[in-house]
């Protein structure tokens, strides 16, 4: 990977909190503040961290979730522009894209603690959820988690 500047990692990830309720799966997704659309827990990575230290440190900054909390590693990859990410070439003119890396999370209570990142969080059953996001990146990363839970496919807790 490409060495981290500022303290920011060149990569990107995404966490989709989901619950079982009685009438099925719904997951969590948040209204961004700077654009008003919707997706996962997003953020960048900082230096010296993996993507599942980052997943778990974005998850506890932007959705209050702390604790033993089980953590699912999708395969699901998407690479960034990262002009899209930071703003700026940050890496220099040879890095343009940053992958980012997929991970859900399993929630037990619907109250999740909103950062100032957003403006309002909701849960969405799963059609619902494909319609509200803005990036195909987190479509893809829904319909895999979405797939695992429901098919019983590998499901590997981080």
């Amino acid at each position: 990977m490409t060495e981290a500047v500022g303290g920011r990692a060149a990569f990107q990830v995404l966490v989709l909190p989901y619950r079982q309720t009685d009438t099925g799966l719904v997951y969590a997704l948040f209204r961004r503040s700077d654009g008003a659309y919707w997706q996962g827990v997003a953020g960048g990575g900082e230096a010296g961290e993996e993507p599942l230290q980052a997943a778990r440190r974005e998850a506890a900054e932007e959705a209050g979730l702390v604790g033993d909390v089980e953590f699912l590693e999708l395969d699901a990859r998407a690479t960034i522009p990262v002009v899209h990410v930071t703003g700026e070439f940050t890496w220099g003119p040879d890095v343009l894209v940053i992958p980012e890396f997929a991970f859900g999370v399993r929630v037990d209570t619907p109250e999740l603690d909103l950062s100032g990142e957003h403006t309002e969080y909701g849960w969405f059953a799963f059609e619902a959820a494909m319609r509200a996001v803005q990036w195909d990146s987190n479509r893809t990363a829904l319909w895999e988690l979405d797939h695992r839970l429901r098919h019983g496919g590998p499901v590997q807790p981080s």
